[in-house]
């Protein structure tokens, strides 16, 4: 049987869909000449595959970072994913997790990209900058333009990734997050994030 030459960014690709070991997915990979959806199986058959695994889903492990800010009127939980345990357990990693939390509670963002801002917020927003705009009397033919642009600085301004880093506002959280990746040789994502504080609904 002639081998298939399988690229390590195949290898990759499998293990993050499967969260197999490096050499298993390789084997997979060979064993299914380079098809990626038979390679799947074959670490599924012999139960190597975590079944759960969603395809796709690269920033399959991670941690669930907490902090609690000084006085105790404000807490966050975030869960910040990236490829291999290795990384996860990583003393970088855990720091950009608790910065990324400490980024939270100060900056107090709704989502974590612009995507995951509500839509009946955007809207709200879209309503308060059309009035205002009114009230200001700018020309017609410019409104639009102007509302659209207050509505984006807006959303920018509510979610995680766009937000300047609180402790180095030259840069937003999403670049923060991409020199860590950068840096870790991984994928790294944040997955999600719960804000509490005393008094707010």
């Amino acid at each position: 049987m002639a081998s298939t030459t399988i690229s390590p960014k195949d290898v990759s690709e499998l293990r993050a869909r499967t969260g197999a070991g490096m050499m298993d997915c390789k084997r997979a990979l060979e064993e299914a000449t380079g098809d990626m959806e038979k390679a799947s199986e074959i670490l599924r058959k012999k139960g190597i595959a975590k079944a759960e695994k969603r395809a796709g889903r690269t920033a399959s492990q991670g941690l669930v970072v907490s902090y609690i800010h000084h006085n105790a009127q404000v807490g966050v939980l975030v869960e910040l994913n990236c490829e291999t345990d290795f990384v996860a357990r990583n003393e970088a990693f855990g720091q950009l997790a608790r910065d990324i939390a400490l980024h939270i509670a100060s900056a107090d963002p709704i989502g974590v990209s612009p995507d995951d801002v509500p839509a009946e917020l955007v809207e709200r927003e879209r309503r308060i900058a059309e009035e205002q705009v009114a009230a200001e009397g700018k020309p017609e033919a410019i409104r639009a333009k102007i509302v659209d642009g207050k509505v984006r600085k807006f959303v920018a301004e509510r979610s995680l990734l766009e937000q300047p880093y609180v402790r180095d506002d030259k840069q937003t959280v999403g670049q923060l997050v991409k020199e860590a990746s950068a840096k870790l040789g991984e994928v790294i994502t944040v997955r999600r994030f719960a804000r509490f504080q005393v008094g707010a609904a």
